[in-house]
């Protein structure tokens, strides 16, 4: 009896000649570059080591995009972008030891975020592994154990033959929700050896669904359907499973008030009756959350920024839907759905009761005023002017990346990204030097538009390297740097706290000058000036930098008077 999928299974005779007979020249890498352009990856990210020389030969015989940046943190940096941006996983090389070690800050980010980053490194020969100390370059005891804390999964090749089930694999996991950085790592011996296997073809690794349990949607349901003040968190979850548009149609059908979180920026649209912006961090939004009678959380953890610092205390029935196990109910007890946002949205949507509110508008409107009248009254004129002057010049449609710095931290409450999975930033794991490789890995992905890099002049020094990488591949990103002259947060965060500020004055380059020595135009701007100098520079082709010297000042925290033991850390 034959089955169909014998059928599928059965090689063809061109097949078989091409196994039997493959081409001369080949070595391990080949293996991995075969397999990703298998698994569908057209771009890969990295920086050559002397251990992982044999992939990036490779490199030369496949028909993968290499994009090569000057620190291994910044390749991490702008692989994290271009999973997010595109929802494909994209691949890292990395060399042994140090090349490995130094991405670590990049891959916790994506951890954070859920970004897919496919990491494959290189390992000292097969002979020195075990743990012994044999003094091999780069050694360490144990390279994997670096990054089990901090990858989905790690995936460990010892010949050649366990390449390319071990990369799809890893492909596999990081797809399969909640996205996340994955590591592979092949010893240098395994990647240099000449293979007569065959070349990698017919790779399969569909990520798995992550389901909701059709018992819990039905009483989240119910709940929703007969709340008298539902309202909705939407986090990265829902941007990161592209189900913006069912978060949209359930808040309609209910009439439920929404607020994003600042990872889940472009959730839900900025101008909608129903939209409490992304304004977290302030006691008015909070106040109106905790009041809600059934509060849907969907991808989020409600953790330190979307709780605004643990002062959350919901008094109503909470539903969480979260697709990673360790943060379901971790804050806050809830009915826990353990379940990918958009199938799980899905779910609500063919179950709920439409309900009417017509007082749920004026409502959202009043907390809104109460939230502006709060900032106006601590004369922060400057800061809403140049973020309302970025949004301008900024075309819609095109992707930002912030670092760590005081504009980025008005941006997470008060900029409207227009529209879902345009706004991106490093608040996951809270590290420096994220927006600019960041925004080169977006660009990587879609060099047809431009995108923006928001930094800090802080933390520009953390990737001033990769204005090399942006000239060399010509990639349209404009780098606004706001330069006050030292880690402008952490000033006022010890001013307030001790009354003077320790080790947070900087001496800096002329940025201007510097990016011009790399070949990249600059302009030195001012307030006034920001917004047609931003919009000259998004318009012309290739990279430019932007330099805005300013002191910038955060609003007011509202959680301190709350619980005065937690301190306003960002």
């Amino acid at each position: 009896m034959t089955h169909d999928h014998d059928l599928v299974l059965r090689p063809t005779a061109a097949q078989i000649s091409t196994a039997l007979n493959p081409p001369p020249g080949r070595n391990g890498g080949d293996l991995v570059v075969e397999t990703l352009a298998g698994l569908g990856a057209t771009t890969v990210f990295g920086l050559p080591g002397q251990h992982a020389l044999g992939m990036f030969d490779a490199l030369s015989r496949s028909c993968l995009r290499y994009i090569g940046l000057r620190v291994e943190n910044n390749a991490g940096f702008a692989a994290d972008a271009y999973g997010r941006v595109t929802g494909e996983a994209a691949p890292l090389l990395l060399s042994t030891g140090p090349g490995a070690l130094t991405s670590l800050a990049a891959l916790q980010e994506a951890a954070a975020a859920s970004a897919p980053v496919l990491a494959i490194s290189s390992q000292i020969p097969t002979a020195g592994l075990g743990g012994g100390r044999h003094g091999y370059l780069h050694e360490l005891p144990d390279q994997a154990a670096s990054f089990r804390g901090v990858v989905k999964s790690v995936h460990t090749v010892r010949t050649q033959s366990q390449i390319p089930s071990a990369v799809a694999a890893a492909w596999k996991s990081a797809l399969t929700a909640p996205h996340g950085p994955v590591w592979v790592e092949i010893p240098q011996d395994v990647l240099l050896a000449e293979t007569t296997l065959p070349v990698v073809t017919g790779v399969d690794a569909t990520p798995e669904e992550l389901v909701p349990r059709p018992e819990l949607t039905a009483v989240a349901a119910h709940l929703l359907s007969h709340a008298a003040r539902p309202a909705i968190i939407a986090g990265g979850g829902v941007v990161r499973s592209d189900a913006s548009g069912k978060l949209r149609a359930l808040a309609e059908k209910l009439d439920a008030p929404v607020v994003t979180t600042f990872g889940g920026k472009g959730a839900f649209p900025w101008e909608h009756p129903l939209s409490l912006q992304s304004w977290l961090e302030d006691r008015h939004t909070t106040d109106f959350l905790e009041d809600a009678d059934v509060l849907l959380v969907v991808g989020s953890g409600l953790g330190e920024l979307s709780s605004n610092y643990h002062t959350f205390k919901p008094r109503g029935r909470v539903i969480q839907v979260e697709a990673d196990l360790g943060k379901l109910e971790s804050n806050h007890p809830a009915l826990g759905i353990h379940a990918d946002a958009r199938l799980a949205l899905q779910a609500l949507l063919e179950t709920v009761e439409e309900r009417t509110d017509a007082t749920a508008p004026e409502r959202v409107r009043a907390v809104l005023a109460r939230v502006r009248e709060r900032i106006a009254s601590q004369e922060l004129a400057l800061e809403q002017d140049l973020l309302a002057a970025v949004r301008r010049a900024l075309p819609a449609g095109s992707p930002s990346f912030w670092d760590m710095t005081i504009l980025a931290y008005w941006a997470w409450s008060a900029f409207d990204p227009r529209g879902a999975n345009t706004m991106h930033s490093a608040q996951g794991a809270g590290g420096l030097g994220y927006g600019f490789p960041a925004a080169l890995g977006a660009a990587a992905a879609d060099p047809a538009r431009p995108v923006l890099a928001v930094s800090g002049d802080g933390g520009a020094l953390y990737s001033i390297a990769e204005l090399a990488t942006a000239r060399q591949y010509d990639l349209p990103v404009t780098w606004l740097i706001v330069d006050d002259g030292g880690y402008g947060i952490l000033r006022e965060y010890m001013t307030d706290a001790f009354g003077r500020a320790t080790a947070t004055e900087l001496t800096r380059p002329d940025y201007v000058a510097l990016a011009e020595s790399f070949g990249v135009p600059a302009v030195r701007t001012t307030p006034e000036a920001l917004e047609a100098d931003l919009a000259k520079a998004l318009a012309a082709s290739g990279p430019s930098v932007v330099v805005l010297p300013a002191l910038l000042r955060m609003f007011a925290p509202t959680h301190l008077d709350q619980d005065p033991g937690v301190p306003p850390v960002l």
